[in-house]
């Protein structure tokens, strides 16, 4: 067999090269113009049938590198399908989001179009604990044992039933020297964050241990209204509760109506079958509760600290009802950035 000169074969392989080129430079530059775009967030500039055919264009890129390294083709091809293929391997299966863009479009409106998916189940929680709220006031008022059935001894303090005037008005008052968290704040702040993670962990059950803990631990702040409406500090304690409970509570209620989101949908799963429903119920409400676990950590601030500094009944119900306003107005007015709302069209239509 004939030896090729080093001209020959040069120009052979030259030749190979090009061929190569001509036969895939189409798919190619139709991956690159993708990429391109997609890397500069111009989404919608991309066809539909551009975003269909970008993981076959992928691999056949891929495949275009692997012989070009076999075959060994000029170093300007495999530098520029080597570069090529890197993009587009980010784009196909590289993460869709950094950290500041999923937090952006979190609470730009990820969030709040979650809870108002979740509508329905965020009103019988609603309802479930005014009922629990009832619930222990009647149950207190007709017994006062119930009082150490709902809260521990160790727990209440000073807080019991027969408790005089001025030893009631001294626990919700008098407090703004108190640096950080006191212990009876530290103990509510951890029996509600408890409750949250609880109901929502067991929606499973078709919601109703979600419901049952709501009733039970709202039958709790029922109890203490009655105690302190008996010595005629209904208001006080009210504000007093209200500087952290309009953000605490709103979390329980959510992380409540999360959990029993998953029980509906296991329970009614409708044609998508119990393992679809249940699963787009558990992303659904997955997205509510990292929202529960940022209204906690607020609450926990406003507890150990902005009730400890405000030490008047109006101040405490003006910063407990801005966070009231603030919560509802962006659950259920704020739709979200221009940039999220076409975001979300584009998941609703998928």
């Amino acid at each position: 067999m004939t030896a090729l000169s080093p001209d020959t074969a040069i120009e052979s392989a030259a030749l190979r090269s090009d061929r190569a080129r001509l036969e895939r430079e189409g798919d190619w530059q139709r991956l690159d113009a993708i990429v391109t775009a997609m890397e500069k967030g111009r989404l919608r500039k991309v066809s539909d049938e551009d975003l269909l055919a970008l993981p076959g264009l992928y691999r056949t890129v891929a495949s275009s590198l692997s012989i070009a390294r076999e075959t060994s083709l000029d170093a300007a091809t495999l530098a520029y399908l080597d570069a090529l293929v890197q993009r587009a391997w980010f784009v196909v299966y590289g993460p869709r989001t950094s950290l500041w863009d999923w937090l952006r479009n979190f609470l730009g409106g990820g969030w709040s179009r979650a809870v108002r998916a979740i509508g329905p189940d965020v009103a019988v929680a609603f309802a479930v604990m005014v009922a629990g709220v009832v619930a222990g006031w009647l149950l207190v008022a007709h017994d006062p044992d119930w009082y150490f059935s709902l809260m521990s001894r160790a727990a209440a303090q000073e807080r019991v039933p027969g408790a005089s005037r001025e030893v009631l008005h001294g626990t919700i008052f008098g407090n703004d020297g108190q640096s950080g968290m006191s212990v009876f704040a530290a103990q509510l702040f951890s029996n509600n964050a408890r409750v949250s993670i609880m109901a929502f962990a067991f929606g499973f059950a078709l919601g109703v241990p979600s419901l049952l803990l709501l009733v039970h631990n709202l039958a709790l702040l029922g109890a203490m209204l009655w105690l302190y409406h008996g010595v005629g500090l209904t208001l006080d304690f009210a504000g007093w509760i209200a500087v952290h409970g309009t953000t605490e509570l709103f979390a329980i209620m959510l992380s409540g109506a999360a959990g029993l989101h998953i029980g509906r949908a296991i329970a009614f799963p409708g044609k998508l079958g119990v393992l679809a429903s249940a699963a787009q119920a558990g992303r659904r409400a997955a997205m509510v509760m990292t929202g529960v676990v940022l209204m906690l950590v607020i609450a926990a601030l406003l507890e150990g600290f902005a009730r400890q500094l405000v030490d008047t009944t109006p101040g405490r119900f003006a910063i407990g009802g801005f966070m009231l306003a603030f919560w509802i107005a962006y659950f259920f007015a704020f739709r979200g950035t221009k940039r999220f709302r076409e975001q979300g069209a584009g998941e609703g239509r998928t």
